[in-house]
Protein backbone atom coordinates (compact mmCIF):
# COMPACT_ATOMS: atom_id res chain seq x y z
CA UNK A 1 0.00 0.00 0.00
CA UNK A 2 1.10 3.05 -0.98
CA UNK A 3 -0.68 6.42 0.48
CA UNK A 4 -0.29 9.50 -0.66
CA UNK A 5 -2.02 13.12 -0.32
CA UNK A 6 -4.80 13.12 -2.75
CA UNK A 7 -3.82 16.61 -4.34
CA UNK A 8 -0.13 14.83 -5.36
CA UNK A 9 -2.27 11.60 -7.03
CA UNK A 10 -3.93 13.33 -8.69
CA UNK A 11 -1.23 15.74 -9.84
CA UNK A 12 0.66 12.75 -10.49
CA UNK A 13 -2.15 11.49 -12.64
CA UNK A 14 -1.91 14.88 -15.02
CA UNK A 15 -4.94 16.85 -13.71
CA UNK A 16 -3.35 19.78 -12.64
CA UNK A 17 -0.51 21.40 -10.86
CA UNK A 18 -0.45 20.57 -6.98
CA UNK A 19 -2.17 24.09 -6.32
CA UNK A 20 -5.08 22.91 -8.97
CA UNK A 21 -5.56 19.73 -7.38
CA UNK A 22 -5.85 21.40 -4.21
CA UNK A 23 -8.13 24.09 -5.38
CA UNK A 24 -10.34 21.27 -6.76
CA UNK A 25 -10.61 19.31 -3.47
CA UNK A 26 -11.22 22.51 -1.76
CA UNK A 27 -13.76 23.69 -3.49
CA UNK A 28 -15.82 19.92 -2.94
CA UNK A 29 -15.10 18.19 -6.21
CA UNK A 30 -12.85 15.24 -5.43
CA UNK A 31 -14.11 12.20 -3.84
CA UNK A 32 -12.21 8.88 -2.80
CA UNK A 33 -14.37 5.79 -2.85
CA UNK A 34 -17.27 8.08 -3.65
CA UNK A 35 -16.64 9.61 -0.57
CA UNK A 36 -15.75 13.88 -0.90
CA UNK A 37 -12.23 14.66 0.66
CA UNK A 38 -10.93 17.74 2.38
CA UNK A 39 -7.57 18.98 2.10
CA UNK A 40 -5.11 16.89 3.60
CA UNK A 41 -6.58 13.85 3.35
CA UNK A 42 -4.77 11.08 1.69
CA UNK A 43 -5.47 7.67 -0.55
CA UNK A 44 -3.90 4.81 -2.09
CA UNK A 45 -3.89 5.52 -5.64
CA UNK A 46 -3.29 1.57 -6.54
CA UNK A 47 -6.13 0.45 -4.54
CA UNK A 48 -8.60 3.22 -4.58
CA UNK A 49 -10.96 5.05 -6.52
CA UNK A 50 -10.36 8.97 -6.84
CA UNK A 51 -12.61 11.18 -8.87
CA UNK A 52 -12.88 14.82 -9.84
CA UNK A 53 -16.59 16.24 -10.65
CA UNK A 54 -17.81 12.54 -10.59
CA UNK A 55 -15.32 11.47 -13.43
CA UNK A 56 -12.81 8.45 -12.71
CA UNK A 57 -9.16 9.24 -12.85
CA UNK A 58 -7.15 7.21 -13.82
CA UNK A 59 -4.22 7.40 -10.68
CA UNK A 60 -2.43 3.81 -10.31
CA UNK A 61 0.55 4.60 -11.54
CA UNK A 62 1.19 0.72 -12.33
CA UNK A 63 -1.66 1.17 -15.40
CA UNK A 64 -0.64 1.88 -18.73
CA UNK A 65 -2.99 2.67 -21.70
CA UNK A 66 -1.39 2.94 -25.08
CA UNK A 67 -2.67 4.10 -28.46
CA UNK A 68 -0.54 2.66 -31.51
CA UNK A 69 -1.03 3.35 -35.14
CA UNK A 70 -1.17 -0.53 -36.14
CA UNK A 71 0.76 -1.20 -39.63
CA UNK A 72 -0.46 -3.84 -41.96
CA UNK A 73 0.75 -6.96 -42.13
CA UNK A 74 1.58 -7.35 -37.87
CA UNK A 75 -0.49 -9.58 -36.42
CA UNK A 76 -2.84 -8.28 -32.85
CA UNK A 77 -1.36 -11.16 -30.59
CA UNK A 78 0.41 -11.65 -27.33
CA UNK A 79 2.54 -14.12 -29.35
CA UNK A 80 2.14 -15.76 -32.59
CA UNK A 81 3.37 -19.13 -33.37
CA UNK A 82 4.40 -18.72 -36.70
CA UNK A 83 6.63 -15.82 -35.60
CA UNK A 84 5.29 -13.26 -37.44
CA UNK A 85 5.54 -9.37 -36.05
CA UNK A 86 2.98 -8.68 -33.77
CA UNK A 87 1.83 -5.10 -32.21
CA UNK A 88 3.77 -5.96 -28.92
CA UNK A 89 6.92 -5.31 -31.40
CA UNK A 90 5.88 -1.76 -31.54
CA UNK A 91 5.20 -0.92 -27.68
CA UNK A 92 7.77 -1.03 -25.01
CA UNK A 93 8.34 -4.36 -23.47
CA UNK A 94 7.53 -3.59 -19.63
CA UNK A 95 5.50 -2.87 -18.40
CA UNK A 96 3.58 -5.68 -20.07
CA UNK A 97 0.50 -4.75 -22.25
CA UNK A 98 -2.23 -6.42 -23.93
CA UNK A 99 -4.37 -5.50 -27.04
CA UNK A 100 -7.32 -4.86 -26.79
CA UNK A 101 -9.65 -6.15 -29.27
CA UNK A 102 -8.54 -7.12 -32.22
CA UNK A 103 -7.31 -5.59 -36.13
CA UNK A 104 -7.05 -8.42 -38.24
CA UNK A 105 -3.35 -8.45 -40.31
CA UNK A 106 -4.55 -6.93 -43.13
CA UNK A 107 -6.05 -3.91 -41.38
CA UNK A 108 -4.36 -0.80 -40.03
CA UNK A 109 -5.04 1.99 -37.72
CA UNK A 110 -6.04 2.69 -33.90
CA UNK A 111 -5.04 -0.10 -31.29
CA UNK A 112 -5.33 0.10 -28.06
CA UNK A 113 -3.00 -1.25 -26.02
CA UNK A 114 -3.50 -1.36 -21.55
CA UNK A 115 -2.77 -3.33 -18.51
CA UNK A 116 -5.68 -2.21 -17.43
CA UNK A 117 -7.61 -4.66 -17.32
CA UNK A 118 -11.47 -3.39 -16.36
CA UNK A 119 -11.26 -0.96 -18.97
CA UNK A 120 -10.31 -3.41 -21.61
CA UNK A 121 -12.87 -6.25 -20.73
CA UNK A 122 -15.65 -3.02 -21.05
CA UNK A 123 -14.04 -1.59 -23.92
CA UNK A 124 -14.03 -5.02 -26.09
CA UNK A 125 -17.54 -6.54 -24.48
CA UNK A 126 -20.49 -5.75 -27.19
CA UNK A 127 -22.38 -5.03 -24.17
CA UNK A 128 -21.31 -1.87 -23.96
CA UNK A 129 -21.57 -0.89 -27.08
CA UNK A 130 -18.89 1.27 -27.83
CA UNK A 131 -18.50 3.03 -31.14
CA UNK A 132 -15.81 2.36 -33.84
CA UNK A 133 -14.87 3.72 -36.89
CA UNK A 134 -13.60 2.58 -40.05
CA UNK A 135 -12.42 4.11 -43.51
CA UNK A 136 -12.36 1.94 -46.15
CA UNK A 137 -11.23 2.11 -49.57
CA UNK A 138 -12.72 0.32 -52.23
CA UNK A 139 -12.93 0.56 -56.36
CA UNK A 140 -14.81 3.43 -57.92
CA UNK A 141 -17.38 3.53 -58.64
CA UNK A 142 -20.21 2.83 -56.19
CA UNK A 143 -23.33 3.72 -57.22
CA UNK A 144 -25.88 6.48 -55.62
CA UNK A 145 -27.44 4.62 -53.09
CA UNK A 146 -24.68 2.08 -51.51
CA UNK A 147 -24.85 4.71 -48.46
CA UNK A 148 -28.32 4.43 -47.74
CA UNK A 149 -28.13 0.51 -48.16
CA UNK A 150 -25.31 -0.12 -46.00
CA UNK A 151 -27.38 2.00 -43.46
CA UNK A 152 -30.70 -0.34 -44.23
CA UNK A 153 -28.07 -3.38 -42.58
CA UNK A 154 -26.80 -6.00 -44.96
CA UNK A 155 -27.30 -9.54 -44.11
CA UNK A 156 -24.17 -11.77 -43.60
CA UNK A 157 -23.74 -15.57 -42.58
CA UNK A 158 -23.98 -14.61 -39.01
CA UNK A 159 -26.71 -12.01 -38.76
CA UNK A 160 -27.65 -8.73 -39.93
CA UNK A 161 -25.10 -6.06 -39.27
CA UNK A 162 -25.89 -2.83 -38.72
CA UNK A 163 -24.43 0.05 -39.40
CA UNK A 164 -24.91 3.44 -37.30
CA UNK A 165 -23.63 5.69 -39.87
CA UNK A 166 -21.93 5.62 -43.58
CA UNK A 167 -20.75 7.85 -45.95
CA UNK A 168 -18.71 8.31 -48.78
CA UNK A 169 -15.29 10.67 -48.07
CA UNK A 170 -14.04 11.50 -51.26
CA UNK A 171 -13.61 9.39 -54.56
CA UNK A 172 -11.19 9.87 -57.78
CA UNK A 173 -11.23 7.59 -60.99
CA UNK A 174 -9.76 4.41 -59.16
CA UNK A 175 -11.21 4.39 -55.82
CA UNK A 176 -13.82 5.82 -53.02
CA UNK A 177 -13.25 5.94 -49.55
CA UNK A 178 -15.97 5.20 -47.27
CA UNK A 179 -16.53 5.86 -43.72
CA UNK A 180 -18.27 3.41 -41.59
CA UNK A 181 -19.38 3.28 -37.94
CA UNK A 182 -20.33 0.74 -36.08
CA UNK A 183 -21.07 -1.13 -32.41
CA UNK A 184 -21.23 -4.42 -33.11
CA UNK A 185 -17.27 -5.81 -33.51
CA UNK A 186 -17.80 -9.08 -35.02
CA UNK A 187 -14.51 -10.62 -36.42
CA UNK A 188 -13.78 -8.97 -40.04
CA UNK A 189 -17.43 -7.24 -40.04
CA UNK A 190 -16.55 -4.73 -42.51
CA UNK A 191 -14.88 -6.38 -45.27
CA UNK A 192 -17.38 -8.84 -45.12
CA UNK A 193 -20.78 -6.18 -45.47
CA UNK A 194 -18.48 -4.20 -47.93
CA UNK A 195 -18.06 -7.69 -50.01
CA UNK A 196 -21.52 -8.49 -49.54
CA UNK A 197 -22.82 -5.41 -51.04
CA UNK A 198 -20.36 -6.10 -54.16
CA UNK A 199 -17.36 -3.83 -53.28
CA UNK A 200 -15.00 -5.36 -51.64
CA UNK A 201 -12.04 -3.78 -49.37
CA UNK A 202 -8.49 -2.79 -50.74
CA UNK A 203 -7.60 -1.10 -47.98
CA UNK A 204 -8.93 -0.56 -44.26
CA UNK A 205 -7.81 1.19 -41.32
CA UNK A 206 -9.89 2.07 -38.29
CA UNK A 207 -9.79 6.00 -37.14
CA UNK A 208 -11.84 5.81 -33.68
CA UNK A 209 -12.62 3.97 -30.86
CA UNK A 210 -15.50 5.37 -28.66
CA UNK A 211 -14.31 9.19 -27.74
CA UNK A 212 -10.68 8.44 -28.82
CA UNK A 213 -9.40 9.51 -32.60
CA UNK A 214 -6.34 8.21 -34.25
CA UNK A 215 -5.31 11.38 -35.21
CA UNK A 216 -1.92 12.33 -36.69
CA UNK A 217 -0.03 9.42 -35.03
CA UNK A 218 2.21 8.27 -37.87
CA UNK A 219 2.17 4.79 -38.85
CA UNK A 220 3.76 2.04 -36.56
CA UNK A 221 4.19 4.71 -34.01
CA UNK A 222 2.72 4.37 -30.67
CA UNK A 223 2.48 7.56 -27.87
CA UNK A 224 0.35 7.19 -24.28
CA UNK A 225 -3.00 8.76 -23.67
CA UNK A 226 -2.90 11.74 -21.30
CA UNK A 227 -5.43 12.04 -18.39
CA UNK A 228 -8.08 13.43 -20.38
CA UNK A 229 -8.42 10.61 -23.01
CA UNK A 230 -8.51 7.91 -20.35
CA UNK A 231 -11.25 9.98 -18.62
CA UNK A 232 -13.19 10.00 -21.45
CA UNK A 233 -12.83 6.42 -22.17
CA UNK A 234 -13.55 5.20 -18.70
CA UNK A 235 -16.84 7.73 -18.66
CA UNK A 236 -17.65 5.63 -22.28
CA UNK A 237 -18.10 2.21 -20.03
CA UNK A 238 -19.45 3.71 -17.08
CA UNK A 239 -16.74 3.39 -14.90
CA UNK A 240 -18.04 6.24 -12.59
CA UNK A 241 -16.70 7.35 -9.54
CA UNK A 242 -18.69 4.51 -7.41
CA UNK A 243 -17.43 1.61 -6.34
CA UNK A 244 -19.39 -1.20 -8.07
CA UNK A 245 -20.30 -2.62 -4.58
CA UNK A 246 -20.75 -6.50 -3.95
CA UNK A 247 -21.48 -7.53 -7.80
CA UNK A 248 -18.01 -7.43 -8.76
CA UNK A 249 -18.36 -10.27 -11.05
CA UNK A 250 -17.49 -10.43 -14.56
CA UNK A 251 -20.45 -11.35 -17.42
CA UNK A 252 -18.53 -14.63 -17.51
CA UNK A 253 -18.93 -15.06 -13.70
CA UNK A 254 -15.15 -14.78 -12.76
CA UNK A 255 -14.55 -12.76 -10.69
CA UNK A 256 -12.52 -9.17 -11.04
CA UNK A 257 -11.65 -6.30 -9.88
CA UNK A 258 -12.52 -2.61 -10.53
CA UNK A 259 -8.75 -1.06 -12.49
CA UNK A 260 -6.72 -4.23 -11.42
CA UNK A 261 -4.20 -5.30 -13.69
CA UNK A 262 -4.87 -8.31 -16.26
CA UNK A 263 -2.86 -11.50 -14.94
Amino acid sequence: MTVERVQKVLAAAGVGSRRACEELIADGRVTVDGEKVTLGAKADPTAQIIAVDGERVAVDPRLVHLMLNKPPQVVTTASDPKGRRTVLDLVPEKPRVYPVGRLDRDTEGLLLLTNDGELAHRLAHPRFEIEKTYVAQVAAPVPKGLMGRLRAGVELDDGTAHVLSARQLGSDSKRVLIELTLAEGRKREVRRLLAAVGHPVQRLARVRIGPLTLGELSTGKYRPLNGREVRDLYRAVGLGAEPDGGDDRADDGSARTSGRRQA
